[in-house]
């Protein structure tokens, strides 16, 4: 099967380019896919993520004026797809045009739309503008979901999100699960992300600020690319806490430091997924997150592989953390069970799904 994925760029260190670099490879190299990828704007940027070297890259020069791009974005995705003759086409495209793709291609075979992001993420603020912006936008993505022949969503809460007769759940597969796991013995708790609003790390620095002097031997490491502003790392100064918290660049080997990580603390404002999670798991390191839409509801089991916290409850999240960092037996017995659960996210299993869904598509599309 030739099989297409239409994204925007895939050299980042972020969740989208981990996961797409997993399914891509595994359809390409284990389901002998004719894989192709469409990007935009990339250049000769070096990739981050391995992916299959069986795969075809794409890469359009998008440039101009807002109607400049709108119609050479249109004519060369167009010619592209053309050119490609893909038997399925899968839209990894977060933004709006990607929702309109339906609308702008002359579609002569199945094209499906992976959402990897919950809705709210385009809430950035509590602001009227920004809630009105986010409702209209909203409204936009809905009409546009409607012509996809199944629209992918990665939990069963992301499907309340929308209301749509095409969605389907598949999730994230897990990018590696380790022979050697933590000790769950090491003072060190984990959090990896990119610094967006959505990420919440300044409820994580609030919260760490009230346990700092009660852990003076514990330190908080985050992994992830930096705002320009470094907006973190500042707010870290400004509660005097920057003698404890660590920032880093993204790393390529994030397992080395899951491994020697305790504690695992997620305070996102929304999650398309959680893949940090279930990584973190893998590594038997239990997690701890807010009950934000919508994926770590549907990853941890709240007081058996972690805890699941009211979101927005910042004195519950504080107390256990404050527990975990007392207990190293619950983090031992937490750590086992979130290893066994993160197998339920083998690539093996959700690489599967997708050939099943492809196929599928591909064959009621020629009936």
């Amino acid at each position: 099967m030739r099989l297409l994925y239409i994204t925007n760029q895939i050299f980042a260190a972020a969740g989208l380019e981990r996961v797409l670099s997993i399914k891509a490879s595994a359809l390409a190299d284990d389901f002998d896919y004719d894989v192709h990828i469409i990007t935009l704007n990339q250049g000769n940027e070096p990739l981050f993520y391995s992916f299959s070297n069986k795969i075809t890259y794409h890469d359009l020069s998008i440039k101009g004026n807002t109607l400049n791009y709108i119609f050479n974005y249109i004519s060369k995705i167009r010619d592209t797809i053309n050119k490609i003759n893909p038997d399925c086409i899968s839209v990894c495209d977060d933004g709006l045009k990607g929702f309109y793709l339906p609308f702008l291609i002359s579609k002569n075979c199945p094209i499906i739309y992976e959402r990897h992001a919950s809705k709210y993420i385009s809430l950035n603020s509590n602001s009227l503008r920004d809630k009105i912006k986010h409702y209209l936008q909203n409204k936009l993505m809905h009409i546009g979901a409607k012509k996809f022949d199944a629209f992918v969503v990665l939990t069963d809460n992301n499907v309340k999100e929308w209301e749509l007769r095409n969605i389907r759940v598949i999730p994230n597969p897990l990018s590696f699960y380790p022979h050697d796991f933590s000790t769950v013995s090491e003072n060190k708790v984990i959090s990896v992300g990119s610094h967006y609003y959505q990420k919440g790390f300044d409820v994580l620095l609030q919260i760490w600020a009230t346990l700092s002097a009660q852990f003076p031997n514990w330190e908080l490491n985050i992994y992830g690319k930096a705002d320009d502003k470094n907006t973190y790392s500042k707010l870290a100064k400004k509660l005097k806490i920057d003698h404890q918290v660590n920032f880093f660049k993204p790393v390529k080997n994030i397992g080395d430091k899951y491994k020697e990580s305790s504690i695992y603390a997620m305070t996102s404002r929304s999650e398309g997924f959680g893949m940090v999670l279930i990584e973190a798991m893998a590594y038997g390191v239990p997690c701890i997150a807010f009950d934000c839409p919508s994926g770590p509801k549907d990853i941890i089991t709240n007081n058996e592989d972690g805890f699941l916290i009211s979101n927005g409850d910042l004195s519950d999240y504080t107390e256990k953390l404050k527990y975990l960092m007392q207990n190293k037996e619950e983090r031992s017995k937490m750590g086992q069970a979130a290893r066994l659960k993160s197998k339920t996210y083998l690539p093996e299993s959700i690489i599967l799904q997708w050939h099943t869904l492809f196929t599928n598509l591909r064959l009621k599309s020629i009936k």
